[in-house]
């Protein structure tokens, strides 16, 4: 009998019991940083307690998911390595939730995927929502919005408003969700559709959605003000970038058009022709993640268009 991949703080039995789970792990799909952003917006603005620490050691590779040296002074003052929690939070309305946050495992799936299912059923999780972000062909100058995947029909008709028959690489929340999804557990996943030339910069538009398709899933009231001034500043600073490109207002009013044409001629579980088709987006997702593996500089405060 092995030991479980993860330190608890608390017994189960002292812990909330049918809780929501909200869960989003870095190192996947990120585009426009969203799970990023979503993680550090909870973390600033709602109380934490971490219940268990995952072995990091067991779990993560160092060489790609490197500690953050502090170097003050010529000298190195802290170091900040990659960890995976689970966290009790409470909502801005004290109410509390579970948190699944820090990196996506690169090793050992099946056993951490056997050990977090152990615990979620040791604690009776009432719901389980997570959230990603994938680059599409969309603009920016519309409302963000999401594929959804899960076993609660309710939220893919509510917010799905891409639905193709597809493949994509998948991550552990995956196949997380399709293990819970067989187990019965009401599961969400929100994979926010974030404009693809922003994939590579920081995306708070996106976040704000995909806060907002959370707390409407698990039922958290979820804290957005401050996500909603960064992202309107954003969009300000972008739209003065492209007033200066003519070649970029052009591909924003075809993105516009062809947006607009397939929201108006949607179907549900259809895929217009308006839209680039499964293959494509399956080529984009792939050199987005490709892009991923070798991250260039830092682009500084300008939003970058890829």
């Amino acid at each position: 009998m092995r030991n479980p991949l993860y330190d608890l703080r608390a017994e189960p039995q002292t812990l909330p019991h049918g809780i929501p789970l909200v869960a989003a792990l870095k190192g996947y799909a990120d585009a426009g940083t969203v799970v990023e952003l979503f993680t550090e917006n909870l973390r600033g603005h709602l109380e934490a307690r971490t219940i268990a620490d995952f072995d990091a050691d067991e779990l993560l590779d160092f060489r790609s998911r490197r500690p953050i040296a502090q170097i003050e002074s010529a000298h190195i003052t802290d170091i900040t390595t990659p960890s995976l929690q689970l966290q009790l939070l409470r909502d801005q309305a004290d109410a509390p939730f579970y948190f699944l946050r820090g990196f996506e495992p690169d090793f050992r799936w099946p056993s951490f995927l056997a050990d977090l299912l152990t615990l979620l059923d040791a604690i009776d999780v009432a719901s389980v929502t997570w959230v990603h972000s994938i680059p599409m062909p969309v603009p920016h100058t519309r409302p963000i919005g999401a594929a959804v995947t899960g076993n609660r029909q309710e939220m893919i008709d509510q917010f799905g408003v891409w639905q193709p028959d597809t493949t994509v690489p998948a991550s552990v929340l995956h196949v997380l969700e399709h293990h819970l999804a067989d187990l019965g557990t009401p599961v969400t996943g929100f994979a926010m559709l974030t404009p693809h030339y922003l994939a590579e910069t920081e995306c708070p538009t996106a976040a704000v959605a995909a806060t907002e398709c959370v707390a409407v899933a698990s039922g958290l009231a979820l804290p957005t003000d401050e996500l909603r001034d960064e992202s309107q500043r954003f969009l300000t600073r972008l739209d003065e970038q492209i007033a200066e490109n003519e070649e970029l207002q052009g591909m924003v009013r075809g993105l516009e058009e062809r947006h607009d044409d397939y929201l108006r001629r949607e179907a549900p579980g259809v895929l217009r022709p308006e839209v680039p088709s499964a293959d494509e987006i399956g080529a984009e997702f792939e050199s987005f993640l490709a892009r991923r593996q070798h991250p260039g500089e830092d682009t500084g405060d300008r939003p970058q268009l890829g």
